[in-house]
């Protein structure tokens, strides 16, 4: 007989929130990555994530006190390093960027206050887009920060090594500026299927 299959923790709206469970860890950070999105990237993989979704290739992120604590000097320096003409933008993953909204949420008006535009904004989040839209003010606020958003948890039934910055299918590349004009989810353009 077959093992059941194991399943990501599904949360109500609002049943977690940053305030409560984010820590303000920091479980690391790596500039000049060409992975977590389109282009030259600095990627910053915040700590603590309960959707536990089985096989998350970075288990030890969801630990709310992995790591670091974040700091000055860290920002500082990823906007050092988002200010070389080459890199393209920031990338927030994890542990879950929408549970650690206090650092996110400073960190990318920073980068729009700094950069304008001119550097986009990726994150990741076990959340989907549906969940997001329902959520408390901070999710939002961080939401509407934000260039693409992949949303969705990991499903190990799902897993696909093709897709395009995404390990499972049922996980998709949102264009938010679009998403949030529209009142419904786009697509982002320069998806490859």
């Amino acid at each position: 007989m077959p093992r059941p299959t194991r399943k990501p923790n599904n949360p109500m709206p609002k049943e977690w929130l940053a305030a409560t469970l984010s820590e303000q860890y920091v479980a690391d950070y790596k500039p000049f990555n060409f992975v977590d999105g389109e282009g030259v990237r600095c990627s910053l993989y915040l700590s603590g994530c309960p959707f536990h979704c089985p096989g998350c290739y970075n288990v030890a992120a969801q630990n709310f006190h992995y790591g670091q604590p974040y700091s000055q000097d860290l920002e500082d320096q990823i906007m050092t390093d988002l200010g070389q003409s080459y890199v393209q933008g920031l990338t927030l993953l994890g542990g879950e960027p929408f549970l650690n909204t206090q650092v996110a949420i400073h960190l990318c008006r920073r980068i729009r206050r700094e950069f304008g535009h001119t550097k986009d904004i990726w994150s990741w989040s076990g959340y989907t887009w549906e969940e997001l839209r329902q959520d408390s003010a901070d999710k939002l606020e961080l939401l509407s920060l934000i260039d693409i958003l992949i949303d969705g948890r990991f499903l190990e039934t799902e897993k696909d090594l093709t897709l395009q910055f995404r390990g499972s299918s049922n996980q998709r590349i949102i264009d938010v500026p679009q998403s949030l004009a529209a009142n419904d989810v786009v697509i982002w353009d320069k998806l490859v299927h």
